[in-house]
């Protein structure tokens, strides 16, 4: 943390947390919902979760995490879609990036298996 002092008082620089746009800024008990009212809006926030990744991987530094498959074979986009319902029904409060992040981690497990 940054503390500036002047003549104007304090200022505290604190790291900005990225404002999360598109079906990601919903809560996970909302995917639920949407899902519950419409199965066919899981292939949109698939979607959405495969581009979040794959813009949290294009912004690793060099030599982290290069060559991760977001699609492995032995966890593929339905074991992908499994996971982000099931890891939603035991944290309705989170957001659905959140949950999205979660899978990043367990993608980057499955490829060093």
């Amino acid at each position: 943390m940054l503390m500036v002092a002047g003549g104007w008082g304090q200022l505290w620089a604190e790291p900005q947390k990225a404002g999360i746009v598109g079906l990601g800024a919903a809560s996970c008990q909302q995917f639920k919902d949407d899902v519950r009212s419409n199965p066919m809006v899981r292939r949109d926030y698939l979607a959405w979760a495969q581009g979040f990744m794959s813009g949290i991987l294009l912004g690793r530094p060099p030599g982290v995490d290069e060559g991760l498959d977001l699609n492995p074979p032995t966890f593929g986009l339905i074991s992908q879609l499994r996971f982000l319902e099931d890891h939603c029904a035991w944290n309705a409060s989170m957001n659905f990036a959140d949950a999205v992040e979660a899978l990043y981690k367990r993608l980057r497990k499955e490829g060093k298996t």
